[in-house]
């Protein structure tokens, strides 16, 4: 039997909402919804999130929570990822949102995990890696596709932190290898990528993200100004103007794997969507 199911994820970059039918690990959007407040790049500067933030952030899950109202969907989980953990004030983020919970690092790469598995478009191996890249942290996850991942590690290092520290490309490399010099990622036969930074990525150079298209994808964003990266590509905005960081990571987890990435719809929360379905059929 099919249950809707609403989460609402309070990230670095952007506060969405994706509203969803599942049955059994069959998942169908009915709505989603975002708000754009770059709590990364406040942090940071600032090491914590301000006043002002804090009730743009409220106001916000409110607003989303009301959309999901209008689906049925009352009880909402909403989490909150690295600003949750990065923020000197993060308690304060956190009592702003009643009935938030701020996910660990292994949970959020289990999530994203889950749900870039059950929403691959190509046949998986025995042994895979999912990637994503958000914006102030970097998870990796390995395992078997029937299987939650057996290893997961996580960097404090996203397209929107980078953005905010470097200002070239070849900076952003630097800071990306330095940040995961000391990932040692189990073997893969096939990699899946997730996240804005992925997806964005697919737009300039399709979907499959081996060293030769994530070196074109580089290039573009070295030579096209942001808003002609968003005219011609179809970019958010926004998303062009911290595209480059993302990418050097995206760069720099590829070769750490081996094999090319493949990018995916699903993340974080189709994985939350589907763990949320798990525990109402409990």
């Amino acid at each position: 039997m099919s249950v809707r199911v609403g989460v609402l994820d309070v990230g670095s970059n952007t506060i969405k909402l994706l509203v969803a039918d599942v049955s059994g690990d069959r998942l169908v959007p009915v709505d989603t919804g975002k708000v754009r407040l770059g709590l990364g790049a406040e942090i940071e500067r600032y090491g914590a999130v301000s006043t002002t933030s804090i009730h743009a952030v409220a106001k916000a899950v409110s607003k989303l929570r009301g959309l999901a109202a209008s689906h049925g969907v009352e009880d909402v989980d909403v989490f909150l990822t690295a600003p949750g953990r990065q923020a000197e004030n993060a308690a304060e983020l956190v009592a702003a949102l009643e009935g938030a919970r701020v996910l660990t690092t292994e949970e959020e790469g289990r999530l994203a995990y889950r749900g870039a598995v059950a929403t691959a478009d190509v046949e998986l191996p025995e042994s895979i890696a999912v990637c994503d890249v958000g914006g102030a942290s970097t998870e990796i996850a390995v395992g078997a596709p029937v299987d939650d991942p057996r290893w997961i590690e996580s960097v404090d290092i996203g397209s929107v932190r980078l953005a905010t520290r470097t200002s070239t490309i070849a900076e952003a490399h630097e800071e990306a290898a330095t940040a995961l010099a000391a990932v040692f990622p189990p073997s893969v036969s096939a990699a899946l990528a997730t996240g804005g930074t992925a997806r964005a990525t697919r737009r300039l150079v399709g979907p499959y993200l081996g060293a030769a298209e994530l070196a074109e994808a580089l290039h573009l964003c070295e030579t096209l100004p942001p808003r002609e990266l968003s005219k011609r590509f179809g970019v958010d905005r926004e998303r062009a103007e911290i595209l480059d960081g993302g990418i050097a990571i995206l760069t720099q987890v590829q070769g750490l794997l081996g094999v090319p990435l493949q990018v995916c719809d699903g993340g974080i929360r189709e994985g939350a969507v589907l763990t949320r379905r798990a525990a109402l059929a409990a």
